[in-house]
């Protein structure tokens, strides 16, 4: 039982992680659309092409999932709506998609980071030319978020 609390806790350290490396940690976060905009209906993805820093993306929510990636993820794992556990559903399965579940949960993050690093942009070594984000930063909020390093 205690292996598995620690699993659950290393997993809402890294989803938390992941929206402050996202720059969508806080209370509006569910709601953040790419470039800083806000959506209010949450019922589906807003869809909404937003250009910014000479990039258009439809990116949108706590994990800045794609238009086309929501609309497959919903189809695929039945999310009913864009709510804040829909998203958090999501990005667990963008994260086993990558085959990191098994270590996001067992604390091997340096691991993880390495795997989803194409799936998020933020992250150290995703080489899409956006804002990615120091490891050792990353460890901090990860760590400070509950989650235990292996």
């Amino acid at each position: 039982m205690e292996n598995n609390s620690i699993a659950i806790k290393n997993l809402k350290a890294f989803l938390i992680m992941l929206q402050y490396a996202e720059g969508t940690f806080g209370q509006d976060g569910y709601r953040k659309l790419f470039g800083g905009g806000l959506v209010n209906d949450l019922s589906k993805h807003p869809n909404r092409a937003t250009k910014k820093w000479g990039i258009t993306s439809t990116a949108a929510g706590a994990y800045q999932i794609l238009s086309k990636t929501w609309t497959e993820l919903q189809q695929k794992i039945g999310l009913p709506d864009f709510s804040p556990l829909s998203q958090d559903k999501a990005a667990i399965e963008l994260i086993r998609r990558r085959k990191a579940l098994e270590d996001v949960m067992a604390g091997r993050i340096h691991d993880a980071l390495q795997k989803c690093r194409k799936e998020w942009a933020s992250l150290p070594g995703a080489g899409y030319g956006q804002n990615e984000k120091n490891k050792n930063e990353l460890l901090m909020i990860y760590r400070t978020a509950g989650g235990s390093v292996a």
